[in-house]
């Protein structure tokens, strides 16, 4: 029986992903460890490697596919003996991707259909997100709704779509096996099409559709008509959960803010001392004194080097300080673990790597479990000559400390005006 190669969950937050195109072929011959396909997450362009042996017997969904969600089935690996026709009778992947997700116990982690092997890592999305990825929309009119059939479409085209309010069941689908995609909901909205109004559901088809009833979207996200020329830029997968992760810790975590100006001219007569050792390979800046700072802060006032769980705290045992880098197409938060022991020069090495791999022209080098995690995060505009600014929390830490510039300013000393390099930090 062929092997199904599922869409994985490449991160924490991953729900749906872009193919971005196939690097193996139907007919080639597949071994563990090579390369099938590239994937757009929600963070990065990443790879997905095989992890079984056979032959690529018949590729579901093409390259170029959006909104692909996480364990549906995108490729059928045949093993050795099989042929082609075993492929020919595989199930429709928009059914598979249709199919419920079970839930593992306590952990919400869910458990793919028997057979989803073929490719990794395994999907690790809760059992609510991927659930909700997986659910049909049913609809009243069009394409078989009428009916009372199921209409199939990416999680991306059916937000787009509640947000526009076009109901699906009048769409078209252009994608795999007729499924509805993100472009076919924006021929609609430049048509200019509107939800046509609903007949009274039969019961049965009122049951079929409350699991999938949709939540009111925010009014920040509703579809404005453009009142001049404008150009529309799609949003990455990266920039939409930016989106989405901001806007939960803004409107559920109770932020307040601590201010604190810091003198800077005995730590740049350090930094300076010891860039300037004979044989140092190394170069520290401001921002590696401030991770190591805030590192042996944490480990000095370890209730503060916690998360909020709900009904319960977590208190870490380790100090691993995410530091903020902006790429083309958003940010991400490389961490650097145990930073409370590691020396100044570790440090900004590390953090040096880190910054050139997620910047690196050909796409974001991190691999998930580097910039996953974290006690507490440092965004730091001091290099934009930012004076000070207020950070938003990146859940489910428990604070972010804002770094702006470091600016000759006057002073009062000894009670004398005078003037020192002062740094103003905020605390989320």
């Amino acid at each position: 029986m062929p092997i199904e190669i599922r869409m994985p969950a490449l991160s924490p937050t991953m729900t749906e992903g872009n193919l971005a195109r196939w690097l193996k072929r139907e007919g080639d011959p597949v071994s563990p460890g090579d390369v099938l396909a590239e994937i757009e997450t929600d963070k990065a362009t990443m790879e997905i490697e095989a992890v079984d042996e056979g032959r690529l017997g018949k590729i579901l969904i093409g390259d170029g596919t959006e909104g692909i969600a996480v364990n549906t089935p995108i490729a059928l690996l045949l093993e050795e003996g099989e042929d082609a026709s075993a492929a020919a009778r595989s199930p429709d992947p928009a059914k598979a991707a249709a199919a419920p997700v079970e839930s593992a116990g306590e952990t919400g982690a869910p458990v793919p259909p028997a057979g989803g092997r073929g490719a990794q890592p395994a999907p690790s999305t809760t059992g609510t997100e991927a659930a909700a990825a997986a659910t049909p929309i049913v609809g009243k009119a069009g394409n078989g709704a009428d009916r009372g059939q199921r209409i199939f479409a990416s999680p991306l085209a059916r937000r787009m779509a509640e947000q526009a309010g076009i109901d699906l069941g009048g769409l078209k689908g252009s994608g795999p096996h007729g499924r509805i995609i993100k472009v076919d909901v924006e021929q609609a909205i430049r048509a200019g099409a509107q939800a046509p109004a609903r007949a009274a559901p039969t019961p049965a088809a009122a049951r079929a559709e409350a699991p999938a009833a949709p939540r009111p979207a925010p009014a920040m996200l509703a579809v404005q008509p453009p009142a001049a020329a404008v150009i529309e830029q799609p949003l990455s997968n990266m920039r939409r959960v930016i989106a989405r992760r901001l806007t939960e810790a803004k409107q559920t975590i109770p932020h307040f803010y601590l201010s604190m100006d810091c003198e800077l001219d005995a730590l740049l007569k350090l930094r300076q001392e010891l860039n300037g050792r004979a044989g140092a390979d190394y170069k520290l800046s401001v921002n590696d004194f401030v991770i190591k700072a805030a590192a042996l802060a944490l480990r000095k006032v370890p209730k503060a080097n916690a998360s909020f769980g709900g009904d319960k705290i977590y208190l870490y045992q380790d100090v691993d300080i995410g530091v903020a880098v902006a790429i083309a197409d958003g940010l991400v938060t490389p961490v650097i673990r145990n930073a409370d022991r590691k020396g100044l020069a570790a440090v900004s090495q590390e953090m040096r790597d880190f910054a050139a791999r997620a910047r690196d022209p050909g796409g974001m080098k991190l691999k998930p479990e580097e910039y996953q995690g974290g006690s507490l995060s440092i965004s730091n505009l001091g290099m934009y000559g930012v004076r000070d600014f207020q950070a938003v929390i990146n859940p489910p830490q428990a604070s972010i400390l804002a770094v702006g510039a470091g600016e000759l300013r006057p002073v009062i000393k000894d009670g004398a005006l005078a003037s020192a390099t002062m740094m103003t930090v905020t605390l989320s």
